[in-house]
């Protein structure tokens, strides 16, 4: 029932992600009122799906505090989550508001033993292929243990989605020289090197524009730095788009170069279109849980929706209690770190 649509983009979204996996079920949580009418419009879907009713939605302006008082238990975000923990289902997916669904998540599902709160994880485009960012906004800050917890969380997550046994990994910072950055930076690099652990392959440190260089399979950072980086990368995506239009429109020669290179911008719209890369994984959690763009168009959805088939499929979960390395204890519980939810 989240996002600027609701129902009317959630599903056509999962109709278009079951025309690519036929063996997917769907659990529907909301108002069947609004639910029902649109899913009579896809018989395939509707033949697979099961819808929960619950008229309690948490809004895109509560407060997570406010989503846990009020829509804790009857709240179709907390009962999808709730269909994860019962094991219901194998993920659950929003459109919702994001501090809502990382504290229900947290609070419902509860950590994986060893990490201390949860990451936004997501697929970011490069020059090269695309690569994992994280955290984009989960929580605020991070010490050393943190970073390192999502560093092996990335290389999990980057393992199963680009098929590579051992990813590369860096940590964001204000320059690679190993005298750089804040304390925790140093000493988490520091610690991977120690560490050389065998599911990812440590490279050191990555300024920001090795993102879109494609330097790491994994890029890590705390979630303030993360959700900046996020935003001015989505602006300056807007901005050169806004500059090309501009630029064809001025004059008759530039519409007519527009029309002969007309197969290298949609190339280039492909490659930079955000809802092809829609779909952030809430990482940490005793469940998969992947968050969609609440702007997102159906296809983003569907795009969000097979993020979490993916996961499922090749049982994330295990590839990151694997790459803590829980039984050599790798990596030890940390103190209780500060609860801020962006």
């Amino acid at each position: 029932m989240g996002g600027d649509v609701g129902a009317a983009v959630v599903i056509p979204g999962a109709a278009i992600a079951l025309s690519r996996h036929p063996d997917a079920e769907f659990l529907l949580f909301g108002d069947s009122a609004k639910i029902v009418p649109e899913l009579d419009q896809h018989p395939r879907l509707k033949a697979v799906s099961r819808v929960i009713h619950t008229d309690v939605a948490v809004s895109m302006e509560d407060k997570p505090s406010q989503a846990l008082r009020r829509g804790r238990k009857t709240s179709s975000m907390w009962l999808a989550l709730e269909a994860v923990k019962k094991g219901e289902a194998d993920v659950a997916v929003s459109a919702g508001n994001t501090g809502a669904l990382v504290a229900m998540a947290r609070f419902c599902l509860r950590m994986l033993e060893g990490i201390d709160r949860p990451a936004l994880a997501a697929i970011w485009p490069t020059r090269r292929a695309k690569c994992v960012v994280l955290d984009l906004g989960a929580t605020i800050g991070g010490d050393a243990h943190h970073l390192v917890a999502l560093a092996a969380m990335g290389g999990a997550l980057a393992s199963v989605l680009f098929e590579k046994p051992r990813p590369t990994v860096g940590l964001l910072n204000i320059g690679v020289e190993e005298i750089k950055g804040h304390q925790e930076i140093r000493e988490a690099g520091e610690m991977l090197r120690s560490m050389n652990l065998p599911q990812l392959d440590y490279i050191g440190f990555v300024e920001g524009d090795g993102i879109g260089k494609g330097e790491a399979d994994v890029i890590v950072t705390e979630g303030f730095s993360g959700n900046i980086a996020l935003k001015a990368a989505e602006g300056a995506v807007r901005q050169m788009m806004d500059l090309l239009r501009s630029a064809i429109k001025a004059s008759w020669l530039a519409q007519i170069g527009y029309l002969l290179a007309r197969g290298a911008f949609r190339v280039l719209r492909e490659k930079i279109d955000p809802k092809n890369y829609n779909g952030s994984v809430v990482l940490g959690l005793n469940g998969i849980v992947v968050k969609s763009h609440g702007g997102s168009d159906a296809e983003g959805f569907a795009r969000a929706v097979d993020v979490g088939y993916e996961m499922a499929r090749f049982d994330l979960l295990t590839k990151i209690n694997q790459t803590l390395n829980r039984d050599g204890g790798a990596l030890a519980p940390a103190p209780v770190a500060q609860e801020a939810v962006s």
